[in-house]
C-alpha cells in the first residue's frame, strides 16, 4: 500500500514560475512514488474572495491546466475540485466542534491575513467567520483522504501542527482513526519575482506558465541584474545580481552557468546580452509544457472531464472514510 498524500491550490487564476518550481515539479515527482490527491481549493478562495466570483470557474480550470501541462498525470493522480466533494464540508464540521479557539487563533496564516485585512489595502475589514475557520477546513482537507503526509516548504510546517492535533484529539475522544499527517519537505528551488522580491501575481512580477515566447523575452528584460555595474564591460558579480544569474543557476545546466558566471565576472557580457540569452533558455525549457497546455485551451472538455472523474474518485474514497468517522461520533 502506497502512503497517501494531499495537496491543494486556491484557484486564483494562471500559475506562474514560482508555483512550478516551488510546488508542482514536486508533485510531478511524489505521483510516482505515493498515492497523491491534488485539489483546487475553491472553498478556500471564497475566505477573502467571496465578492469576486466571476471569475472563480475559469481561474480553476487554468490551475488545473498548469497542473496538466506541467506533468500531473490523471492516471497516476487524483485530481478534483474541493466544492465536488461535499464530504469535506461535513467533515470540517465535525472536526470544528472539538477544535479549541485559540488552536485556530495561533495560526501563522490567520494571524498575517488578520494583519492584512487590518491595512489600508484591506479597508480595515474585520475577518470572517470563513476565513476564522481556514485552519479547520484545511485539515479536513487533509484528513479527508486520511493522508499520512503533505508536501510543504520549511515555512510551511506549522500549518501541519494544527491538522496533527485535530487528528490527535478525534482519535483521544472517539477512538483511533486517523493518521497524523507529517510534513513532507521538498527541495525544489524557489524563484524571486523580476523586482527582487516574493515572485506574485498581485505584485506585477512573475512570469506565468502560459506565457508566450514574446511575453516572456520582454518581462526577463526587466529583470534587476548587477546594480554596480556602470558599463557593459565592467567586471560583473554574479552572486550580487539579484535576479537574472539566480534564474541562470534555476534553469541553466552546469556548462551555461560557468560560461555566464566567467563572462560576467569578466566584463565580456553585458547585462542586456545576459538577459536576451536568457529569455530564450527560460522559453526553451517552457516550451514542451506550453504547448501541451494550448492542447488543453483548445480541449477545455478534456479538462472538465479530468476534474470530473477525479472528483468522484475523490469521493470514493472520501466517502469511505465518512461512514467510518460518523460511526465513531455514533452520528444518527
Amino acid at each position: 500500500m502506497k502512503q497517501v498524500i494531499v495537496s491543494g491550490m486556491r484557484p486564483t487564476g494562471k500559475l506562474h514560475l514560482g508555483h512550478y518550481l516551488g510546488v508542482i515539479k514536486n508533485w510531478v515527482e511524489l505521483q510516482e512514488k505515493y498515492e497523491c490527491y491534488f485539489f483546487a481549493a475553491d472553498w478556500h478562495a471564497l475566505t477573502t474572495k467571496y465578492d469576486k466570483t466571476d471569475e472563480l470557474r475559469q481561474n480553476t480550470l487554468d490551475v488545473v491546466m498548469d497542473w496538466l501541462a506541467c506533468g500531473i498525470d490523471p492516471e497516476k493522480s487524483v485530481i478534483y475540485v474541493q466544492s465536488l466533494v461535499p464530504e469535506i464540508a461535513e467533515l470540517n464540521i465535525y472536526l470544528g466542534m472539538i477544535t479549541p479557539q485559540n488552536w485556530v487563533e495561533r495560526d501563522p496564516t490567520l494571524k498575517d491575513m488578520a494583519k492584512i485585512l487590518k491595512t489600508k489595502e484591506g479597508q480595515g475589514q474585520q475577518i470572517n467567520y470563513g476565513l476564522m475557520g481556514y485552519p479547520v477546513l484545511m485539515s479536513a482537507d487533509i484528513m479527508m483522504m486520511n493522508s499520512d503526509l503533505v508536501p510543504v516548504g520549511s515555512d510551511q510546517i506549522a500549518h501541519i501542527e494544527i491538522t496533527r492535533d485535530i487528528a490527535r484529539r478525534f482519535n483521544n475522544l472517539y477512538g483511533e482513526f486517523f493518521h497524523e499527517a507529517k510534513p513532507l519537505l521538498n527541495n525544489c528551488a524557489l524563484i524571486c519575482g523580476l523586482d527582487g522580491n516574493k515572485m506574485g501575481k498581485s505584485f506585477k512580477n512573475d512570469i506565468k506558465i502560459s506565457d508566450t515566447e514574446e511575453d516572456t523575452a520582454k518581462k526577463i528584460m526587466t529583470a534587476i541584474t548587477d546594480r554596480s555595474r556602470m558599463k557593459k564591460d565592467d567586471p560583473g558579480h554574479p552572486d550580487e545580481c539579484e535576479v537574472a544569474f539566480k534564474y541562470w543557476e534555476i534553469f541553466g545546466n552546469e556548462e551555461e552557468i560557468s560560461t555566464v558566471r566567467y563572462e560576467c565576472e569578466k566584463g565580456l557580457r553585458g547585462c542586456v546580452q545576459c538577459k536576451r540569452q536568457l529569455g530564450e533558455k527560460i522559453n526553451s525549457v517552457l516550451a514542451p509544457i506550453r504547448e501541451k497546455r494550448k492542447y488543453y485551451e483548445q480541449n477545455p472538455q478534456e479538462v472538465e472531464e479530468i476534474i470530473r472523474d477525479g472528483s468522484f474518485r475523490a469521493r470514493q474514497k472520501a466517502q469511505e472514510v465518512l461512514t467510518q468517522v460518523r460511526k465513531l461520533v455514533k452520528m444518527y
